[in-house]
């Protein structure tokens, strides 16, 4: 018998990790990260309900944390399969997983630091669940393919891998498992993009399945207009250079940042924003760019019409300034003209981001643009909800700045989208709807949008239930 269990992003938005078992072998789609509070954070990603060598192979959808976040840990407690991945998904999640592991390390050093100097019961240090030689070991595994290739995963499963339009690099997977009689296709959404998206190609559509794995996300929630929001963006700057003041947005260093320079880079060509300085600050986002220049293939039309076909990169122009060196970042902080500051981490949970805040929110002529989705129990939540106090760094600071959300830089599908997306696949063998990362509210609501249309039936994964699939 063939089952699906969901042991992350079940109910909840973050920590993919789903795990077909084909009663031969076992396949692992996604393994990834979870955020939020440290201790539950910690407590989630440390710890696997299966064991890792049982593991056949694996399938990494795309490269953020919360999808990519858990191999080298993975590795390290005993998996040895393939991790198949596109091209620019294994440089992404490269990337991504030096930086977790950077991180890790650095936390527990503060911490440590900070308890030896104040010692608080609220304060714990937790150990780094992996290093850089791990990460290295985990990408050893990683093998390469390019999308729409059949690809032999395991014995008697083939995965096929199609473009999401999420990030760069993002895929949706195939996977066919033979079997007596008819195979059995089971399709993952992975991260679900958009159709417009500033660099990227659009969704592709999945060869017909039987059981589809469908993130959910933005189930509750309609993003808003991608011109629309541009102009706003553009009001935003002109609106807080006016003031004086300056504009502070959290974003992911692989996507959110490079949407915004080539957003931004447009509305500089057109004159609508002054020539205020805009300075990325995260040597991530740095790092990603140069990913992001070398992968052109996953470059949509409009970005070869309005930059390429010039010869010109989206990713730079007169009034940018890429941000490494730590100090160069400090100064930042004390400048006193209005300029715009693009710093990771996205949901404010650690990195550069976190000193631009606590400098910034207490002065009510800045601007904090809030880009993209925040998950529960995060600063980035926090200032989203528009709470009139936030922590940082363990102590309460009031928020003075104004805070502004741009619901269209979302790289997650809407509940309309989804629906639009699947009404134009083949649906001639769908037997079942799975949903997967999304908050319960989400997902509840994304369900009856999708019965609605006829799309279903429809069930919510809950952690650690294995489903049949027939």
């Amino acid at each position: 018998m063939v089952t699906l269990t969901s042991y992350g992003a079940a109910e909840e938005v973050t920590g993919s990790r789903h795990l077909l078992d084909t009663g031969l072998v076992r396949i692992l789609v996604d393994c990834g990260m979870f955020q939020g509070h440290r201790e539950e954070a910690h407590r989630k990603s440390a710890s696997f309900p299966f064991p890792p060598a049982s593991v056949a192979a694996s399938v990494n959808t795309h490269g953020h944390l919360d999808h990519c976040g858990s191999y080298p840990l993975l590795v390290k407690r005993g998996f040895m399969g393939d991790i198949l991945a596109t091209p620019a998904t294994r440089d992404i999640a490269s990337l991504v997983l030096r930086d977790s592991a950077r991180i890790q390390a650095y936390d527990a050093r503060y911490l440590d630091r900070q308890q030896a100097k104040n010692p608080q019961p609220w304060r714990k240090v937790f150990p780094p669940l992996y290093d850089e030689a791990d990460v290295d070991a985990a990408l050893a595994q990683f093998v390469t393919v390019a999308t729409r290739r059949p690809y032999p995963l395991a014995p008697g499963v083939t995965a096929t891998l199609f473009n999401a339009g999420h990030i760069l690099g993002s895929a949706m997977v195939h996977l066919q498992v033979q079997r007596e009689g008819e195979p059995l296709s089971v399709g993952f959404t992975g991260d679900l993009g958009r159709e417009g998206l500033p660099i990227l190609r659009d969704p592709e559509d999945l060869p017909p399945v039987d059981y589809l794995v469908l993130e959910s996300t933005y189930g509750n929630r309609l993003h808003d207009d991608l011109a629309a929001a541009e102009e706003e963006l553009g009001q935003v700057v002109r609106e807080t250079a006016a003031k004086g003041g300056r504009v502070i947005i959290p974003a992911f260093a692989v996507e959110r940042t490079q949407e915004l320079i080539y957003t931004l880079h447009r509305l500089f060509d057109r004159g609508l924003i002054p020539p205020v300085p805009v300075y990325v600050d995260s040597p991530m986002a740095v790092s990603a760019t140069a990913i992001f220049r070398a992968h052109p293939e996953c470059y949509d039309r409009e970005t070869f019409e309005d930059f390429l076909s010039r010869n010109e990169s989206p990713f730079s122009f007169s009034s940018l300034r890429y941000i490494t060196d730590p100090e160069a970042s400090k100064a930042l902080n004390g400048l006193q003209e209005p300029c715009i500051v693009i710093s990771s981490s996205g949901m404010c949970e650690a990195g550069r981001i976190l000193h631009h805040l606590l400098h910034g929110i207490g002065d009510a002529r800045n601007t904090v643009l809030i880009v993209g989705f925040m998950a529960e129990n995060t600063l980035g939540r926090a200032l989203a909800d528009k709470r009139p106090e936030v922590r940082i760094f363990g102590e309460r600071h009031a928020v003075k700045a104004r805070v502004k959300i741009l619901n269209a830089f979302s790289a997650h599908a809407d509940y309309r989208e989804m629906g639009q997306w699947l009404l134009r696949q083949d649906r001639s063998r769908l037997k079942g709807i799975f949903l997967v990362h999304g908050e319960p509210a989400a997902q509840e609501a994304l369900k009856a949008y999708l019965t609605q249309w006829g799309l279903g039936p429809v069930t919510v994964l809950k952690a650690g239930v294995a489903v049949p699939l027939s």
